[in-house]
């Protein structure tokens, strides 16, 4: 009974062992928050600098947590988050909250309201940058709404660009062997998505929207930006820069979305890490098929399809992430943002150029997810 073990079951069971094995890899090393973060807490003025975030989101309310399902509901909720920093906050960590909160030592939500679809339009429009800019965070794969807040808090703290960032959570299963319901949340989350960005682009005081995703976050992005260009909403499409991080999406599909978008106004942006282990993990699930978060820029063919196609294709693989897997170095890009913010222009490639380039640490390439300089170093 033991014998035959190299039959076709033997090979499906071995396979399906080797893809739980491979998906152990991508598990968080320490206890997630749960929603009990996103219960507001008192904080003096001696706690570190305040953010606010908008929310927009298509989970299910939980009303036994006070937090999020990871299954879609039958409405989008709206909501503004105040959340403290602390004053020795270290980039790129997220200093969750503890059971017992202090403000001085941890990141605390200290106001939270639920918001109607009007009042959320409101405050983005009242909240832009400078420039008239306005972020959306798409978070990727296995992330709970709670850690998707968190690291957008994260990014705004220390990109200090000013506006109002908004996150789009989907729901995720927030879970490491949830990765194919992830992809089936995700379809099933276009129409919503599409929605938010077409209203968000309506408002006269929203000049541009930077669409940010990360990871299978970029693949919902992808699959919006196609459904917007097939319903003949180039008006939205026009206000849109797009930044792609470590996308999680075949490389062909990804062509295939490509052909029906076509080249956007502003060049869609992927930032992409040839070690990137996460990603290394997806292409095995997915048959050994090659992820766009891990294109090699020094492929000639790489470099040509760019053009082609009119993206920029950024190596980050020279920032140093923190998950250990080389699939968040995004995070660590904000950082950057007030050092670099005034480089934009001095060298490298003006903003409507595209093609493959390498990031390098002494000079720049991105000055933060929401606010995309245009400097980065000389194309290879």
């Amino acid at each position: 009974m033991f014998g035959h073990w190299n039959g076709p079951a033997a090979l499906v069971l071995t396979r399906q062992f080797l893809i739980v094995a491979a998906l152990g890899i991508l598990t968080a090393c320490a206890s997630r928050p749960s929603a009990a973060v996103l219960q507001p807490v008192s904080a003096n003025s001696a706690a570190g600098k305040k953010i606010v975030l908008l929310a927009a989101t298509n989970r299910q309310p939980d009303e036994a947590t006070n937090g999020f399902k990871s299954v879609r509901g039958s409405a989008i909720v709206y909501q503004r988050y105040a959340i403290s920093i602390p004053p020795k906050h270290k980039s790129p960590e997220i200093e969750y909250p503890t059971a017992h909160p202090d403000p001085k030592r941890e990141m605390v939500l200290t106001d939270r309201r639920t918001l109607s679809r009007p009042e959320l339009l409101s405050a983005a429009a009242a909240a832009p940058d400078k420039t008239g800019t306005v972020g959306i965070f798409v978070h990727g794969y296995n992330y709970s709404f709670q850690e998707a807040l968190f690291r957008l808090a994260q990014i705004t703290a220390d990109a200090d660009t000013g506006g109002t960032p908004i996150l789009f959570s989907w729901p995720s299963e927030g879970a490491v062997t949830g990765y194919v319901a992830d992809r089936d949340a995700v379809l099933a989350s276009r129409d919503d998505l599409r929605a938010v960005l077409g209203s968000l682009s309506a408002q006269p005081g929203i000049k541009r929207v930077v669409l940010f995703g990360h990871s299978m976050g970029g693949f919902l992005i992808m699959e919006t930006l196609r459904e917007l260009k097939l319903a003949g909403r180039d008006d939205v499409l026009r206000k849109l820069v797009v930044v792609l991080a470590a996308p999680d999406i075949d490389a062909d599909v990804f062509r295939s979305q490509l052909n029906v978008i076509g080249k956007l106004a502003n060049p869609l942006v992927l930032l992409v890490s040839k070690d990137d282990r996460a990603l290394a993990v997806s292409s095995f699930i997915g048959g050994e098929r090659q992820r766009v978060g891990r294109l090699d820029v020094n492929d000639p063919a790489v470099q040509a399809a760019a053009r082609t196609y009119g993206v920029r294709v950024i190596d980050i693989t020279a920032v140093k992430g923190v998950d250990g897997l080389g699939h968040d170095r995004y995070a660590s890009l904000a950082r950057l943002g007030p050092q670099l913010a005034s480089m934009d222009g001095q060298r490298g490639a003006s903003a409507t150029e595209v093609g493959a380039f390498v990031f390098d640490a002494a000079g720049a390439v991105v000055s933060s997810p929401f606010r995309l300089a245009s400097t980065i170093v000389t194309p290879h």
